[in-house]
C-alpha cells in the first residue's frame, strides 16, 4: 500500500479513472510501450492482504488475473497467497531465485487526494510498499500498477479498513484486464504456464496482517 501517488518512484507516469470506457486499451497500449525490447521472464506481483479492504486491492487482482489463465506472466500475489509485509522479502528472494533476469510488474493500492480517488496508475519504476502504515519495505517493480482506493490523511489504517469493498473490486478487475491484454502482446513462451507461486513460508504466514 502507498500512500499517496507522488511517493511513487517513476520515470514516466500515465493515469485514468477506472470508469474510462478506453482505459483497458490505452493503458495496456501505454505498458507495452514500456516492455523490454528483448524477451524477459514477466513477473507480476499483486501486493496487499485480505484483512484490510482497501489494501485487498492487489490480492483480488491477482486471483482475478489467474482465473483469466496468461500464457507469458508468472503470478504472485492472490487472496489464497497473499504477498504482503510479513513475507515481501521471501518473495523478492524467490522470484531472484526462480527467475533469469525478471522483468517485474508491481501492483498495490494507494491512497491520494480525494479527487483522485478511483484513477489506476501505472508508470516505470517501482513502488515502495506499505509506505501508508509507515513500514520500511523494499521497493519492487520495473514498472508499477496502482489504483487510489480511498483519501491519505491521518489513519490511514482506519481509512483502508473503512474502503468500500466495491471500488476495490471493480479496480482489481479492470487492473487484471489490462495486463491480460498485456499477456496477449508478449512473446516470450515459458515452458509451462504460468501458475501462482508461494514462498515455502507463506502459507504459515497468511494469517498475519500487513
Amino acid at each position: 500500500m502507498n500512500k499517496k501517488t507522488s511517493s511513487i518512484s517513476q520515470k514516466n507516469c500515465y493515469r485514468l479513472n477506472y470508469h474510462d470506457t478506453m482505459l483497458t486499451r490505452h493503458m495496456s497500449t501505454k505498458i507495452i510501450s514500456w516492455l523490454p525490447h528483448l524477451p524477459r521472464e514477466y513477473i507480476t506481483v499483486f501486493i496487499g492482504t485480505d484483512r484490510s479492504t482497501g489494501d485487498a486491492l492487489g490480492p483480488i487482482a491477482g486471483s482475478t488475473l489467474t482465473k483469466m489463465k496468461p500464457k507469458h506472466m508468472t503470478i504472485y500475489g492472490t487472496l489464497h497467497h497473499p504477498v504482503h509485509a510479513q513475507n515481501i522479502h521471501e518473495h523478492i528472494d524467490l522470484i531472484h531465485s526462480q527467475h533469469d533476469s525478471p522483468f517485474i510488474i508491481a501492483v498495490d493500492a494507494c491512497l491520494g487526494r480525494n479527487h483522485t480517488i478511483g484513477q489506476i496508475i501505472t508508470g516505470t519504476g517501482p513502488v515502495q510498499p506499505g509506505a501508508a502504515l509507515n513500514k520500511n519495505l523494499p521497493a519492487l517493480g520495473d514498472l508499477f500498477l496502482t489504483g487510489v482506493v480511498n483519501m491519505s490523511g491521518y489513519m490511514e489504517h482506519a481509512i483502508l479498513q473503512n474502503t468500500r469493498l466495491s471500488i476495490v473490486t471493480d479496480m482489481a478487475e479492470r487492473i487484471a484486464s489490462i495486463l491480460y491484454t498485456v499477456d496477449q502482446h508478449l512473446t516470450y513462451i515459458k515452458r509451462s504456464p504460468a501458475i501462482v507461486l508461494g514462498s515455502p513460508t507463506t502459507e504459515q504466514k497468511q494469517s498475519q496482517s500487513l
